[in-house]
Parts: C-alpha cells; sequence; structure tokens
C-alpha cells in the first residue's frame, strides 16, 4: 500500500492524505483534493514535494494551477528539502507500521485512518509545537488570532 500525505508546515497537521495499492498520479492528487476541500488555501499557497513523478506530472501540476497553488519541488538528491514529510513517515514507520503485518487492505486503511485523524492529529505532542498536538496548536493560533 502507498501513502500520501498533506502536511501543513505550520502545525505539523496533515490536512489530506489518500492511501492506494499502487503509486500514482490519481493518488496524490486525491489526497490533494482532500487537503483543499479541508483548508480552503488562499491564492499563492506553496505547495512542497519531493521530485517522485506523480508531483511533476501534468495533471499534478494542473491540479496545483487550477487551485493556484505555487510548486516546490526538493533538490535532487536531497531528503533535507523534504525533511517534514520524511519525518512524518519515519514516525509512522515506527509508530504504526514497523514488525507489522495487517490482515487486509482494508484493515491497513482503518489503522492509518485511526493513526493519523484519531492519533496523530489530535493526541500525539510534537516537540516542535511546544509538546502540543497539531489540532491544538491550530486552536491556539486561532484563539490568538480572534484575540
Amino acid at each position: 500500500m502507498y501513502l500520501a500525505v498533506i502536511l501543513d508546515l505550520y502545525s505539523r497537521k496533515v490536512v489530506g492524505w489518500s492511501l492506494a495499492d499502487r503509486m500514482t498520479t490519481a493518488l496524490v492528487c486525491n489526497a490533494l483534493d482532500v487537503a483543499v476541500k479541508l483548508r480552503s488555501p488562499k491564492t499563492g499557497l506553496v505547495f512542497h514535494s519531493d521530485r517522485g513523478s506523480q508531483y511533476a506530472s501534468r495533471t499534478f501540476r494542473r491540479r496545483l494551477w487550477r487551485h493556484q497553488m505555487r510548486q516546490s519541488m526538493s533538490r535532487k538528491g536531497n531528503c533535507w528539502d523534504n525533511a517534514v514529510a520524511e519525518s512524518f513517515f519515519a514516525t509512522l514507520k515506527k509508530e504504526l507500521v514497523r514488525n507489522r503485518v495487517f490482515e487486509s487492505r482494508e484493515s491497513a486503511r482503518a489503522e492509518v485512518f485511526e493513526y493519523i485523524e484519531v492519533f496523530y492529529n489530535r493526541q500525539r505532542a510534537h516537540s516542535l509545537l511546544s509538546y502540543e498536538t497539531p489540532n491544538a496548536f491550530e486552536d491556539c493560533y486561532e484563539k490568538k488570532k480572534v484575540a
């Protein structure tokens, strides 16, 4: 199974994700569509990714253009440019996937959903966020913005 995630760089929140049995352009487009529907980003948002063919595809680039987003890609061979995403996947592997055999694809999908939507965004504290969860960190920002 392949997982595509869209992370908010500010809060580290997973704002869109998609899981499929193949790494395709449709997989990353689905994750982007979820993120756009959830967040309604402003014009000019910078979307950063690695240099995977799905992200470089004409279909995906058109999707970004339609949502008035600017594309940023990692430099060739430089994993540090995409460190936030790499860190997320390392954490997911360590906390959920390592040494696991899922009973079925449906079981894997359900557990990934539980990990992202219930645990990671709502319960898992992040040192970079002063040991707040992504949701709590965003809530605090919204309260400061209103005040």
